[in-house]
């Protein structure tokens, strides 16, 4: 069942649709016997290379935001030490308080990823007011002896912190070229049906039975690269198996250990 959820991915209406219209026009063509020995080349430049090329700037996207996510934990980790092991005299609900922003900041992040851009504006001064909210706990710290280095450490910490967010933000904020993913959709929709008079010219040269084989083998190919690409374009909408998962309750719960 789970690998089946994985192939639905990648194989769905648009697949069933586009290949649909590839048999007919298949079918049409050799009905009305017009055929034609198209390059197969047309197809590789027209798509395949802006699809890949594609799906690459999308994969490097996608590890960028996680670079940038495992910086936001370990720096937020570290001003967690901190309040915990550099004061002389930390309390209980001092290391709770930090706990409790840290997870608050990871919840808002989770929020403003996974709801559209047009709800960035809101979402993000929630984030901004728990940044500031640490920065007062630094300074909290500061007032209860911590030493005055290690605070401009944690200042430090905070810093790389909100860069680090940034950084994920414009990932979330931008995608890759959208004319080239509107070129990429209407040659991936049109190609297989245009590409109907040469299927009626290779299906003279197969055995009966399989004369719709290659246009089922183009559409299903060309459509499951573009749902891929797709699934990778936005990593934080938790739709496709690899999306950036902002888990805020385990970074908490990994903190108490």
């Amino acid at each position: 069942m789970y690998y089946l959820k994985r192939l639905t991915l990648i194989i769905n209406l648009k697949t069933l649709v586009v290949t649909a219209l590839a048999i007919l026009s298949t079918f049409i063509c050799r009905h009305y016997n017009f055929t034609a020995d198209f390059p197969l080349t047309l197809i590789t430049i027209a798509i395949v290379f802006p699809i890949v090329f594609s799906i690459g700037g999308a994969y490097k996207r996608r590890e960028a935001a996680l670079d940038e996510y495992g910086g936001i934990k370990a720096h937020g980790r570290s001003i967690y030490f901190a309040a915990r092991d550099w004061l002389a005299d930390s309390t209980p609900e001092l290391q709770q308080e930090i706990r409790t922003l840290l997870g608050d900041l990871l919840k808002a992040c989770r929020t403003l990823f996974a709801e559209p851009v047009a709800k960035m504006t809101v979402n993000e001064k929630e984030i901004y007011k728990l940044f500031s909210q640490i920065s007062l706990f630094i300074k909290k710290m500061r007032n209860q002896g911590l030493a005055t280095g290690e605070v401009s450490r944690c200042n430090q910490y905070l810093s790389k912190t909100v860069i680090a967010f940034e950084s994920i933000k414009h990932i979330y904020q931008y995608r890759t070229p959208r004319t080239l993913r509107a070129y990429s959709y209407i040659f991936i929709i049109l190609l297989p049906i245009l590409y109907g008079p040469y299927f009626a010219h290779v299906a003279k040269e197969v055995t009966r039975g399989l004369e719709y084989f290659m246009p089922i083998l183009f559409s299903v190919i060309l459509v499951c690269l573009d749902n891929i690409q797709t699934h990778l374009e936005n990593p934080f909408d938790q739709i496709g198996e690899d999306d950036v998962m902002i888990n805020a309750e385990k970074f908490v719960n990994g903190l108490e250990l």
